[in-house]
């Protein structure tokens, strides 16, 4: 059997079927913004390989770090033992977050990194007296991420969940933040989010939401403004609140962290995808030290998580080069370089009769369909143009790695655009 029957017969890939019509791709090797494929074809990346490889393919000074690392150890178990690699990673994050954020949990992933936010709030209103406080309040157009508890605050519709809806613990749903992106928010805009909050302050745990980008739920941006309400009420009410900075982290948006924005800092933060360079899985999750404390003189006296793979030293000796690329480069104005092409670019497809919006900020490019795309065809129709984008429901959208040439950016944006100007 060749490559693409084992394939095909044997493999699941994400949110398919097994023997799926729909096309798949063999990569033969990466390198910059390119794809090569097994055929020869190469491909310009226009999603970072789901918004994590913000330096790009086969880069010299993250492959240094993992060469070196794999010479002392690949892996040690975290129970009882430590590593310079974790220690140095520590070292390096903790002046990037808000400075509020003194405690780090290393995971494997960004869905793990929710979960174990979730245990921490559970855990520590458990400690403080007050176990009823269970449920959490996310919102419509939310995503967290695919395991139980993070399904549970996902939206029960666009989070693509809905088959587990009767085995996932309920949550509380607050509608989707309307006001855009900078734009103010007013108090007729948060007013119904305020109301949840006092129906529900007694039985809550915390509020989860991604600051200012809703990533997979719908790719929508929100003003920084609501977000700042949101902490000021967190705070009025007694709520604990959860960042999900997954896809946001590191630069994305603008800012480091899209926090930033809005200039505030949540009781626990999750952070993953781009911690790498997309070299490596690896997430965190940050809290407090008021978090930590009170966990700490809890019954049980110590937090009750631990991964195998926990702060593995080959995906921290990543995690420090990706962090030192950052350090040493101007990635706020490639950012603002990306963006500017984005807006000259995309803004186009808003005249298309078959396109509902567009929207950009950072390095995020969305094109909003009024229908689901033809994952089939359009897929192929990228692939015949030499990039590579990965649509889902009705969007069409980019995240290219910062290092992207705007040569290279403007042929991502032309293929785009020609497809989407071309689809029934």
């Amino acid at each position: 059997m060749n490559n693409n029957d084992i394939d095909q017969q044997y493999i699941w890939h994400p949110y398919s079927a097994m023997n799926s019509d729909l096309p798949v791709f063999e990569v033969e090797s990466a390198n910059g913004v390119r794809l090569k494929l097994s055929n020869g074809k190469q491909l310009i990346d226009g999603m970072s390989s789901w918004w994590c490889v913000i330096h790009g393919y086969n880069h010299p000074q993250i492959n240094a770090a993992i060469t070196a690392q794999l010479g002392k150890m690949s892996h040690i178990m975290f129970g009882g033992l430590t590593h310079e690699p974790a220690i140095e990673l520590t070292r390096a994050l903790l002046p990037l977050v808000p400075s509020s954020l003194q405690n780090i949990f290393y995971s494997d992933s960004g869905s793990v990194a929710v979960e174990v936010a979730m245990k921490m709030v559970i855990q520590y209103w458990h400690a403080k007296q007050q176990p009823q406080r269970q449920r959490f309040i996310s919102f419509r157009g939310g995503y967290h991420g695919d395991t139980f508890a993070a399904m549970s605050v996902c939206d029960p519709v666009t989070g693509m969940h809905g088959l587990f809806e009767n085995a996932i613990h309920k949550q509380i749903f607050a509608p989707q933040p309307q006001c855009r992106f900078g734009n103010n928010c007013i108090d007729d805009d948060i007013a119904a989010f305020e109301v949840i909050l006092e129906q529900h302050a007694a039985q809550a745990a915390a509020v989860i939401l991604e600051p200012i980008v809703q990533g997979a739920g719908g790719m929508w941006f929100y003003s920084a403004g609501y977000l700042t309400k949101v902490r000021e009420l967190c705070d009025k009410y007694d709520i604990l609140l959860i960042l999900d900075e997954i896809a946001t982290g590191f630069g994305r948006t603008g800012e480091m962290f899209a926090c930033q924005h809005a200039d505030i800092s949540p009781d626990i933060m999750c952070i993953g995808k781009s911690l790498t360079g997309g070299y490596l899985t690896l997430a965190a999750t940050l809290s407090t030290n008021d978090i930590a404390n009170v966990i700490d003189s809890s019954e049980a006296g110590v937090f009750m998580h631990g991964p195998t793979y926990m702060a593995n030293p080959l995906a921290c000796a990543a995690a420090i080069a990706s962090l030192q690329l950052l350090k040493f480069s101007d990635w706020k104005h490639n950012v603002k370089r990306i963006e500017k092409i984005f807006l000259q670019e995309l803004t186009v497809c808003k005249e298309f009769t078959n396109v509902k919006d567009v929207r950009v900020l950072g390095a995020i490019g969305v094109i909003e369909m009024k229908q689901p795309v033809n994952m089939k065809e359009i897929t192929q129709a990228f692939v015949d143009a030499g990039v590579w984008v990965r649509p889902f429901g009705k969007l069409v959208y980019l995240m290219p790695p910062f290092i992207i040439s705007d040569d290279d950016l403007k042929k991502l944006t032309t293929a785009v655009v020609n497809v989407v100007k071309n689809i029934n």
